[in-house]
């Protein structure tokens, strides 16, 4: 293995840098790309193994017990093989980049799609998506550590892995590009994108050569977009700007819920028992919920409420109405039931269904209370494009995204107007994304901060100087003056022999009466000698070391480890390197 691993980095080392990133974000495409189409296809048999034709029958009791069961499966794997947290598919990359240099567990590459598979499989109210972006994100990181990639390079390895899982598991490449950019924020360059592509449409041909070239959404444009509507496109966008206020409040409100049940049992059971009743009285619920969109764009909306208890209510236009508008707020308890619990999955799939429902809703809502005659498919392929906007701050995912999985190109003015209008909105209450938020919160989101991007990539350890001359507390005004004539620095740490900073001198407290001789042996160190009120822990994150030079307006500042001394560290080297950073990370 080793032999092996030698023979590929010396192959890869003779390559320059363009070939190297070119090669590897093929690569990663292809990979990302088969990981997707792995992830789709474990879904669909576990689904299909299960409910086979149940759904078709009244008796769809056994949605109370499968979701219990897919839940508990996932939390046995977790705790028993993995035994690390998975946490959120999208927020678990920007952690890393955000935290540990982009570097991901090598578990990553595999463990999400493994236990995700069992959560939607079994009916979880959650997407495939996060776990797939989580998969390849880490096929991207762990490959650049393979072959010794620059940190640049890791990142923007980490960002092919991405692009190549949305576009794997959606077949819309340009959404992958998109989505790196936008969600992840990854500060690339022109000289970035190629690779991206590379990545995106790599994995794309994969998913277009074994799945088809159908679109995963068939949407067919039956009325053409009408100028007239326009306001009423712009209600649906404040409506889901208002919708993934919610969504985010909501899951949020209801994670802190669920951590305060200490016992995983418990928590597996509360969590199956909710999502499994949600999904009995409302079986739209069930899985990703693509399903369901088909039927909105292929016409067949009433049949939402079949295998409800509700099925007697179909042909009543404005039961249909309260049906809908009770799955857009239950879709958020059902997803986080599902997560919180122990289910891993994430809020890709949920969006778009709350925006194809949304959509569905406002159209149909206006068709009855004003007689109108809006077309209900373009609306709700509006409101998913509307409600990735709101929901993922991500106005530009939600237009391509949605345009590229239905073929609805032909509606870019209503999915632009749409999700500019609720990206307005939410951002009106809400500065933070569902995927940011908890990292905001922490202080520990870099990558949506440029400055605190390079900041945190600075160690503290690195930029300490230890070249300051050492004077020991009970040396003389003599000795200090000798120590002075050989040193290069104006501060002096005063340090006993445990190595403690006792203090420190200034050569400007000390001008006055260095040249007084009298003084030499009668005048002691520990008489002239100040602690600093400001000094730094070599624990901080150089965010903190930033915000102390700023606050104390200090030039250098002592570096003590529980009191032992280290060295200084001054404001010149760490703008120096700063500066330096900032060049590595633009690099081309």
């Amino acid at each position: 293995m080793m032999e092996l691993k030698t023979k590929l980095l010396a192959f890869f080392n003779r390559m320059n840098d363009s070939k190297k990133v070119y090669w590897l974000s093929l690569l990663i495409g292809i990979v990302c790309g088969t990981a997707a189409l792995l992830l789709k296809n474990l879904i669909h048999l576990i689904g299909e193994t299960l409910v086979g034709n149940l759904k078709e029958s009244d008796e769809n009791y056994l949605f109370l017990a499968f979701p219990l069961i897919g839940i508990a499966i996932t939390v046995l794997i977790v705790k028993l093989l993995i035994k690390d947290d998975l946490g959120h598919g999208v927020s678990k990359v920007l952690g890393a980049i955000s935290l540990n240099k982009g570097n991901l567990k090598r578990h990553h590459t595999f463990s999400s799609m493994i236990t995700s598979s069992f959560t939607i499989g079994f009916g979880g109210s959650v997407g495939a998506e996060a776990p797939v972006v989580l998969t390849g994100s880490a096929i991207g990181s762990n490959l650049a550590r393979f072959f010794n990639l620059s940190h640049a390079q890791t990142m923007l390895m980490l960002g092919c892995g991405a692009t190549g899982a949305i576009a794997g598991i959606f077949k819309a490449p340009l959404a992958g590009i998109v989505f790196t950019l936008e969600v992840l924020m990854l500060d690339l360059t022109m000289a970035s994108l190629l690779p991206l592509l590379i990545s995106g449409i790599s994995a794309a041909v994969l998913a277009y050569y074994f799945m088809g070239d159908e679109v995963l959404f068939k949407f067919e444009l039956v009325n053409s977009f009408d100028a007239g509507n326009i306001p009423f496109y712009l209600i649906l966008g404040v409506f889901s700007g208002f919708i993934s206020l919610y969504f985010t409040r909501m899951t949020m409100y209801l994670e802190r819920r669920f951590k305060l049940i200490r016992k995983p049992i418990n928590k597996i059971l509360i969590g199956g028992l909710i999502l499994g009743l949600c999904i009995f009285l409302f079986p739209p619920l069930w899985g990703e919920g693509y399903h369901s969109i088909d039927k909105i764009f292929n016409g067949l909306g009433p049949d939402l409420l079949d295998n409800s208890l509700f099925f007697n209510f179909k042909d009543q236009q404005w039961f249909i109405v309260i049906f809908l508008l009770l799955l857009v707020f239950i879709k958020v308890i059902a997803m986080t039931a599902t997560t919180a619990s122990g289910g891993v999955g994430g809020i890709f799939a949920p969006t778009l269904f709350v925006g194809a429902i949304g959509g569905y809703f406002v159209a149909s809502f206006f068709n009855l209370v004003l007689g109108l005659n809006l077309p209900i498919d373009n609306f709700a392929l509006a409101g998913m494009g509307a409600m990735m906007a709101g929901v993922m701050h991500a106005p530009l995912l939600g237009i391509f995204l949605t345009a590229e999985i239905t073929g609805g190109y032909q509606l870019f003015f209503p999915l632009i107007i749409a999700a500019i209008a609720s990206y307005v909105t939410i951002m009106a209450f809400e500065p933070y994304s569902i995927y940011t938020k908890a990292l905001a919160k922490k202080g520990e989101l870099v990558t949506h901060h440029k400055d605190k991007a390079v900041l945190h990539f600075m160690a503290v350890r690195e930029l300490i100087e230890t070249d300051f001359a050492i004077v020991s507390p009970e040396a003389t005004l003599g000795d200090l003056t000798k120590i002075i004539a050989k040193s290069k620095r104006n501060l002096f740490p005063v340090v006993d022999d445990e190595g403690m900073m006792k203090g420190m001198i200034k050569m400007d407290d000390i001008r006055e009466i260095i040249f007084n001789h009298e003084l030499y042996d009668k005048i002691y160190v520990k008489d002239l000698m100040y602690m600093p009120e400001h000094y730094i822990s070599p624990r901080d994150t150089m965010l903190k070391v930033a915000e102390k030079f700023e606050s104390s307006a200090r030039f250098n500042l002592a570096v003590l480890d529980n009191g032992k001394y280290l060295g200084f560290i001054s404001r010149a080297r760490v703008f120096s390197n700063y500066r330096n950073f900032v060049r590595t990370l633009s690099h081309d």
